[in-house]
């Protein structure tokens, strides 16, 4: 079952974070510091052994990276990784504070100086000027700058043989305020119930906690989330927060890992509102009350065909057709509250639990498509037929699609349906079937996305399926089969059988898009983990339908006692075989070559035989009187069902944030020149959209967001340009006229 929802990270407001689970407050009495909201360290104002000891701790502790203490503490990584050497050879007491003050006379003199500034004058590099003075070259820099500081026209100029820098100093940023007050929105709140909505407006400010969230929107806007909800909905009722506020709060939360709407009570309202152009980010009850009006127009099935329809018009990442390849399946969410509602088997729990089921379409890549709640006690094949209907919809055309499922949806009848509907089957044949000739494997290859070529060993096969599966009718279904041969635990081999009706496609690229069907299992995993796609979102239910036919578990009960029974039949006939043909056979040594067997002697021998017949005739008798289906009233009264308009409108929005995550790592991956990209591109977005930085509107027509430099030279460098990228999109925020410019500071600036 799902996990207890952690602590917040700090209960203190003004908390500075220290990675995701520690955060530092210090102030004129001394400093703390907690862990998922705990205090686990205190120290005085004075007590500086004290406040690196903590330091040491985090580190040892691995409860956050060197660089993000460094930075909460307020010194370099190179202070911290002294301090944990001097703790590991000294103790606390190795920690205590050296005597503040010169441990000499400076030698920057005023003769040092004006000799300093000459030899600049001169063109001559800074390490020249520090060899010939006798000074380090920090020192020469230093001299340089007290003396541009008075006044003295004695600014750097590049030295012959150094390269022109073409970043501006930090002089020539602009100069913005630290964290100011939100602009003030009191009269846009007083006529909240006016018609209309409020707008973003941005205001300068440096050094904010999301920053790094900005860089979502060029990713956001290809979801269509924004316009398919304004296409449906319209707008929401006459308040201060409109339907793109909401939506984008939602989507940012969730890309900042906090999905649920309760998990805008682990935000600083004012710190997010920045992001979104408003004073305060909107609370849980504003959410939860905007999101209901949405729910209230019964429109979410709409706003997911939108979004599937959308996403299908697009090409993928190398210019593909999205809608060429589809993969289907069911997701079963448990329940874990008080209310009754009907049990589902859980692949993942490996039992069945109290859980409501939805039929997931994604795409080649693993990006969600389309979602629909299955009906109660709906098998995937039956899903599927009901879904074909939708799809097409979605795809907009009558061109052939290819769907891949697992064996849930093996079903004869329903690949002659979609066949005929115009969808390719792509699944794993289901049962015991004879293995394919050796001869007829061949070696077959496929390219896929990321240029690397795989090779099988593939028979490639025609087979005939019967449509009925009691083999009584004889009409039989022709489908294409693809057999391989794989290896099992045991140290053996066995075939597998992949069946599809698309007789035209590559046998290495069907092997291929078959295995390819994880894609979405790792959708499902990556987003139960980082959104929160199990969860509820409302617990609203109504009464389930009482006069519905559900299938009668007695039934199943009764058959298993069948099965016993034929079994035990079955080795009873074997005894009785035995028995008699003992009797008949002579004793061992015995001449006389005629055995006499009497009724009584054969009687006693078929006993155990008869007493099976009768206990299967039983079986059978009692099995067949037993309905296969009984109406849910009779046999689970009071059964509900849970609100499914809240959960689709949060599921969309959900999937464009998962949408919008996958750009931006493929975009690591590809526009980047970060060398571990390929295992760290996630890892590398989720820090960005929590990195700080400023915000600019200063420059007319432009929003600039200017991020904070990352712990490490290679992930700032990457980060450069992403942003470099993202800002050739020319994305507009939207509500506004202001095109997004994304930078990142040197170490300098920061």
């Amino acid at each position: 079952m799902t996990a207890q929802r952690p602590l917040p990270v700090a209960m203190d407001p003004v908390a500075v974070p220290v990675g995701l689970a520690v955060s530092l407050v210090e102030n004129d009495r001394g400093g703390e510091v907690y862990i998922r909201g705990q205090l686990c360290d205190v120290w005085d104002a004075e007590d500086a052994a004290a406040r690196r000891w903590a330091a040491v701790k985090l580190v040892r502790l691995g409860a956050a990276s060197q660089a993000q203490i460094a930075a909460a503490f307020g010194v370099s990584s190179v202070a911290v990784w002294k301090w944990v050497q001097l703790a590991a050879t000294g103790g606390v007491t190795a920690l205590v504070a050296e005597k503040k003050g010169p441990k000499r006379p400076s030698q920057l003199v005023t003769a040092t100086i004006e000799r300093i500034v000459a030899l600049r004058a001169q063109n001559q590099s800074l390490r020249t000027i520090g060899e010939t003075v006798g000074v380090s070259e920090f020192s020469v820099r230093r001299a340089l700058k007290l003396v541009a500081g008075q006044g003295a026209n004695a600014a750097e100029t590049p030295a012959a043989g150094e390269p022109e820098t073409q970043e501006p100093t930090p002089a020539q940023q602009p100069e913005l305020p630290l964290r100011p007050a939100p602009a003030p929105r009191a009269a846009e709140r007083a006529a909240a119930g006016l018609p209309g909505c409020a707008v973003p407006v941005f205001a300068p400010a440096a050094h904010i906690r999301h920053a790094g969230l900005f860089l979502a929107f060029p990713a956001l806007e290809t979801t269509g989330l924004l316009s398919c909800a304004k296409d449906v909905y319209g707008s929401l009722p006459n308040g201060f927060y409109g339907l793109e506020t909401i939506l984008i709060d939602s989507v940012l939360r969730a890309l900042a890992g906090e999905a649920r709407a309760e998990g805008a009570t682990r935000f600083d309202p004012e710190e997010l509102g920045r992001v979104l152009g408003l004073d305060r980010a909107p609370e849980v009850k504003t959410i939860r009350r905007r999101i209901s009006h949405l729910a209230e127009t019964g429109k979410a099935a709409e706003l997911i065909a939108a979004l599937a329809a959308h996403h299908l018009a697009g090409t993928g990442p190398g210019g593909d057709n999205l809608a060429a390849v589809l993969y289907v399946d069911g997701h079963v969410r448990a329940y874990q509250g008080r209310k009754k509602i009907g049990k589902r088997y859980s692949t993942r729990l490996k039992f069945p639990v109290p859980a409501t089921e939805e039929t997931w379409v994604t795409g080649a890549h693993g990006a969600p498509v389309f979602v629909v709640m299955a009906a109660p006690g709906a098998s995937l094949a039956a899903e599927l037929r009901d879904l074909l209907p939708e799809l097409r919809i979605a795809v907009g055309d009558e061109r052939r699609v290819l769907v891949g499922f697992d064996r849930g949806g093996r079903s004869p009848a329903l690949f002659k349906h979609m066949d005929a509907s115009g969808f390719d089957v792509l699944t794993w044949r289901k049962g015991a079937t004879e293995d394919i000739k050796e001869e007829l494997f061949a070696e077959v290859s496929h390219t896929h996305d990321h240029g690397e070529e795989k090779t099988w060993k593939v028979a490639d096969t025609l087979v005939d399926l019967p449509l009925n599966a009691t083999r009584t009718t004889g009409e039989v279904f022709q489908i294409r089969q693809l057999s391989r041969v794989v290896a099992t635990t045991g140290g053996g081999t066995r075939q597998i059988h992949i069946l599809t009706t698309d007789r035209g496609l590559p046998a290495g690229e069907v092997v291929y898009r078959m295995g390819n069907r994880w894609r979405q299992e790792n959708q499902f995993r990556y987003a139960r983990m980082h959104f929160d796609l199990d969860s509820h979102d409302s617990y609203a239910s109504t009464e389930d339908d009482e006069d519905r036919m559900v299938p009668n578990l007695a039934k199943a009960k009764a058959y298993q006692k069948v099965v016993a029974a034929r079994n035990a039949h079955a080795e009873a006939a074997a005894i009785a075989d035995i028995n008699l043909l003992e009797l008949k056979t002579p004793p061992e040594g015995s001449k006389e070559l005629i055995v006499t067997v009497t009724s009584a002697m054969h009687n006693q021998a078929m006993a155990p035989l008869r007493e099976a017949e009768n206990a299967l005739i039983a079986a059978e008798k009692a099995h067949k009187g037993i309905p296969a289906t009984l109406r849910l009233g009779e046999l689970n009264p009071g059964q509900q069902v849970l609100d499914t308009e809240v959960k689709l409108i949060h599921t969309g929005i959900r999937m464009a944030a998962y949408n919008t995550a996958m750009t931006i790592a493929r975009e690591i991956r590809t526009n980047t020149g970060y060398r571990r990209a390929t295992q760290e591109a996630h890892t590398l977005m989720r820090q960005l959209f929590n990195q700080s930085g400023d915000i600019d509107p200063t420059t007319p027509g432009h929003l600039t967001i200017r991020l904070d430099p990352l712990p490490t030279k290679a992930k700032t460098a990457a980060a450069a340009e992403l942003c470099e990228h993202l800002t050739a999109t020319e994305t507009r925020y939207p509500g506004t006229d202001l095109i997004l410019k994304y930078t990142i500071k040197n170490r300098a600036q920061s």
